[in-house]
């Protein structure tokens, strides 16, 4: 009988992890190791398909197949601390430093040979300085995935999985790159997605009634703003008026002979809180009748919306429009359509949907017939709406 909790090889397992290693070291890829256990319905982890991320992992966490010291009889932990981001109250991974890691020996779990586990650390050192420069051999960070404006909203019409930079700017599925087991090859520009997303939005937001609307709601900000500014200086006013009368009454007691150091106290204080309100009151300026906005302002609304695309991708707002984005969209599905712009149908899901079909009802058969934006190359939006309208979710085929 044995120990609840003691840990014992599987050699069925313990000959999968060898094959790993070995293949590694001889040149194939962790992807390409992926997709062959995959092909030849090898079960990973949980049973799971295999994934090139199990097999790579994280080296310097000392995550992922490769770097599992326990194939080699060591248990280790400790390698991590967490801790909650004060921004996103979600916990996040830190790193300890290498002395900080907790290591024990278990010779009698070790599979994998010195001599091969080394190799196989040379080679992980090899490729991650060739991931880590640019193809004209600047020493970057190449491998590193910088946040797009659709980052993490794009997902597989026929495996849904994600859809990530699969290239330099071109987004593929996630699945059939790291498991093999999708049948899309399909990839996309990442500023064609982009582009089809933001000019169905840009469509829409130079429509007439949609530019009014904007307008009429700038109007509404802008005397909501001025009313406020309007009780503060009444607020301020009365507080002024009070304090003067305190004053006054103060002033006669001392005249009447009834004062004493605490009257002076009194005084001197109200006095300094009278100087502050006065101050303020004068900062406040007294409201102005809401103007109306002129031509101009409708002109600068539009130049605004036409550069939509670039504007959002300006690296000082980027970050803040993919959140402002995210808060809209649930998500885009890319599903391979020989019919579609780059070969792929993208319906966009969620509230921004909703915010494109405002202003162009669909007709009971649920679709819109492809068009082109007035003075530009961009294709409309197909609309469609699944089935009960109501408070159904809604989609938007770009």
């Amino acid at each position: 009988m044995e120990d609840r909790g003691e840990r014992r090889i599987k050699l069925e397992e313990a000959a999968v992890v060898t094959r790993i290693f070995t293949d590694y070291t001889n040149g194939v890829s962790a992807q390409q190791i992926a997709h062959k256990l995959n092909d030849e319905r090898v079960p990973g982890p949980g049973g799971r398909p295999w994934i090139d991320t199990t097999i790579r992992g994280q080296l310097d966490r000392g995550t992922g197949l490769l770097n599992n010291t326990l194939y080699i009889g060591q248990l280790s932990w400790n390698r991590c601390s967490y801790i909650k981001d004060p921004r996103t109250r979600k916990r996040v991974a830190r790193v300890n430093a290498r002395s900080e890691w907790e290591i024990t020996p278990v010779p009698e779990l070790r599979i994998i040979a010195d001599e091969l586990w080394e190799k196989a650390k040379a080679r992980q050192a090899k490729v991650r300085t060739e991931m880590a420069r640019t193809p004209e051999g600047n020493a970057l960070n190449w491998a590193h995935r910088r946040q797009f404006l659709l980052s993490g909203l794009l997902e597989c019409g026929c495996c849904g999985g994600g859809y990530t930079i699969v290239a330099q700017d071109r987004y593929g599925c996630a699945t059939r790159r790291g498991k093999g087991t999708c049948d899309n090859a399909r990839t996309i520009n990442r500023q064609n997605i982009e582009r089809r997303v933001l000019g169905a939005l840009r469509c829409t937001l130079v429509r007439p009634e949609v530019i009014a609307a904007a307008l009429e709601k700038v109007q509404e900000a802008l005397a909501e703003s001025q009313k406020d500014k309007l009780n503060r200086r009444l607020a301020l006013q009365r507080e002024v008026n009070g304090i003067a009368d305190k004053i006054e009454g103060v002033m006669q007691s001392i005249e009447r002979g009834l004062g004493n150091k605490a009257v002076g106290e009194r005084l001197e204080k109200l006095q300094s809180r009278q100087a502050e309100v006065e101050a303020e009151l004068q900062m406040v300026q007294a409201p102005a009748p809401v103007p109306r906005l002129s031509a101009r302002g409708i002109e600068l609304y539009q130049e605004k919306v036409a550069n939509l695309e670039a504007s959002l991708n300006d690296p000082r707002v980027k970050q803040e429009a993919g959140e402002a984005l995210r808060t809209l969209i649930e998500k885009i599905v890319l599903t391979p359509d020989p019919t579609a712009l780059d070969g792929l149908a993208a319906e966009l899901h969620g509230d921004l949907a909703t915010i494109l079909n405002l202003s162009e009802p669909a007709p009971s058969s649920g679709r819109i017939n492809n068009k082109k934006a007035p003075g530009t190359s961009v294709p409309g939006a197909q609309l469609s709406v699944v089935a009960g309208i109501g408070f159904e979710p809604m989609t938007f085929r770009l």
